[in-house]
């Protein structure tokens, strides 16, 4: 996983200027973080053009971008993974004669090949690269998103493309500066070209009976694939449903291929509701697990420094980023490098506690497609940055484009909850694919556990004492004046308030406070994002309290992540 910059200068004569490749290289040193390991530069003397490339090594650890074509003036520069690399060099590009074994370099060969953005449509992975051949030049995006991609406009008319926002805001925030947009390429000619239409982007076509054995197959083929490295790997292990079956995917094919397995769960002490659950499951699969804690007073202290890294207000976005913030850092003393994570299920299943409060099949299955299509705002952003801040690249199974389609063109009404032992149980399709006593994936009260958000489930005093300490920082005159400070997004809580004025700081553009959307619930009159939010959320606590009594296991309703993050 890597930081890209690249720079096009406009060949109609509108660029008057070229951009010096040392400022660039300045520039693109903003996001080191994201490629400690190398960092690399070219620029076309007759163009103008410049790449520029910060390297966490993954594959071919000594492999060095931008990586060359057939000729000096073909270079790419990469940030992702690709996952067919080898099917790709065996097949379409068996001609080409290679120099490395870097998934990265299959992409400048394909270019070569076909001179077209549909070679995006080739790749299985995730993925944002910029290539210049000779005069040509491109840009694209993964389908999803998973990928972090900025594009600015200079005052000079000079095209930017940025892993981080950081890398351009304030060479483009004064005339144009955007998200670039997933499943989309770049080219000077066509602009911005949409090359990823799924059919499940009409809710229309979800009409595909349940089949619960597709479902879980393609999740483990996801998983699977996504093992490949070179560098060590690790799982981030919550408790909750998501995080725990890929989890479970992946300790299965480690352990058949002899590879070390460690879990990694985070909480604010022993009893954190996470940690609670991800010990058990660690217990279950038989992993070298590690916990780590950390205290209200440090979430509080990184705040400043964990916007800067995250490039968004949302509050949703910094209450989960902070718990991960800490989580990838002990990960990376240790000399993980790559970590399987749950992101991208809530969305697709409808799995947020909101999602009970849905009003019809058509409505739910709408909101999956909304959520899923804003994954690059809010669950991809927030897993991408709070890892590659401390140099850690997540990969993200669920968000697998066989398994998207499987799950997505099956019909709402198989995927909205269902009851389960006298209650409604959201993802419940998900929950009975891997339902299996003969050879189970996981403990029962961990498969049908109900979920919080992470935020929520690293301690519940996490999101109650940060928004006691922001309310203290926000005077009531400064939120009666808040619109008029922030007319877009404006900030309508202490927290979300404070929150915007140290991104403001850091990111002081207009066009930086417009690349950001904010979490919000649907269909619950309480807009606050926290699952305990939701009446669905406060029954369980009913729930809970009754089974103990019982004499049952709480575990099942001690709850995860509404945001299954880890």
């Amino acid at each position: 996983m890597c930081g890209i910059f690249a720079i096009y200068c406009p060949r109609d004569g509108s660029c008057v200027e070229k951009f010096k490749l040392q400022q660039a290289i300045k520039y693109s040193r903003l996001q080191k973080h994201r490629g400690p390991d190398f960092h690399g530069y070219y620029q076309n003397e007759q163009t103008g053009d410049i790449l520029c490339h910060e390297r966490l090594a993954i594959m071919d650890l000594g492999c060095i971008q931008p990586i060359q074509g057939t000729q000096p003036d073909h270079q790419v520069i990469h940030n992702g993974e690709i996952y067919n690399h080898h099917k790709l060099r065996t097949t379409v590009l068996k001609e080409y004669s290679m120099s490395t074994t870097c998934d990265s370099e299959v992409i400048i060969f394909l270019y070569e090949k076909l001179r077209s953005g549909e070679i995006c449509s080739l790749l299985d992975g995730v993925f944002a690269f910029a290539l210049i051949y000779g005069d040509e030049f491109m840009a694209a995006r993964d389908p999803i998103g998973v990928k972090p991609l900025y594009y600015g406009v200079d005052e000079k008319g000079r095209y930017m493309f940025s892993s981080e926002m950081k890398v351009i805001e304030k060479l483009c925030g004064k005339n144009e500066l955007t998200a670039f947009p997933p499943g989309h390429y770049w080219t000077p000619s066509e602009g911005f070209v949409q090359y990823y239409k799924p059919a499940w982007l009409d809710y229309t076509l979800a009409a595909e009976p349940m089949d619960l054995k597709a479902i879980r197959e393609t999740l483990i083929e996801a998983t699977v694939k996504r093992l490949m490295s070179d560098a060590p790997i690790g799982v981030l292990l919550s408790g909750g449903l998501d995080s725990s079956l890929v989890s479970s995917i992946a300790v299965r094919r480690m352990r058949e291929l002899g590879m070390p397995i460690r879990s990694f769960s985070i909480g604010l002490d022993e009893t954190s509701p996470d940690l609670l659950a991800a010990r058990k499951v660690a217990a279950f699969l038989g992993t070298e697990h590690h916990e780590c804690t950390f205290t209200v007073e440090e979430g509080i202290s990184i705040l400043k420094k964990l916007i800067w890294h995250l490039e968004t207000y949302d509050v949703t976005s910094v209450r989960a980023s902070t718990p991960m913030y800490f989580l990838s850092k002990k990960i990376s003393d240790l000399g993980i490098k790559v970590v399987l994570s749950g992101e991208g299920a809530d969305e697709i299943f409808g799995g947020y506690l909101y999602f009970h409060n849905a009003p019809n099949d058509e409505e739910f299955q709408k909101e999956t497609i909304r959520r899923v299509c804003l994954l690059s705002t809010a669950d991809c952003l927030r897993a991408d940055k709070s890892c590659m801040a401390n140099h850690i690249e997540v990969r993200v199974p669920f968000l697998d484009k066989q398994f998207l389609n499987i799950a997505m063109l099956t019909a709402p009404q198989h995927k909205r909850p269902m009851e389960k032992d006298g209650r409604s149980v959201e993802k419940w399709i998900l929950r009975k694919a891997f339902d299996v006593p003969e050879n189970p994936y996981l403990p029962e009260e961990i498969l049908w556990r109900q979920k919080e958000q992470f935020s929520d489930g690293v301690g519940y005093n996490w999101i109650d004492q940060l928004m006691e300490y922001c309310t203290k920082q926000v005077t009531d005159e400064q939120m009666a004046t808040a619109a008029q400070k922030f007319p877009h997004n404006t900030p309508h809580t202490k927290e979300a308030y404070f929150i915007r004025e140290v991104f403001h700081e850091h990111f002081g553009s207009d066009a930086a406070a417009r690349t950001v959307l904010k979490w919000i619930p649907k269909w619950q009159a309480n807009q606050d994002p926290s699952g305990r939010a939701n009446q669905v959320h406060q029954k369980s606590i009913v729930q809970s309290k009754k089974t103990t009594e019982n004499g049952h296991s709480a575990v099942l309703t001690q709850g995860l992540a509404d945001k299954d993050s880890a």
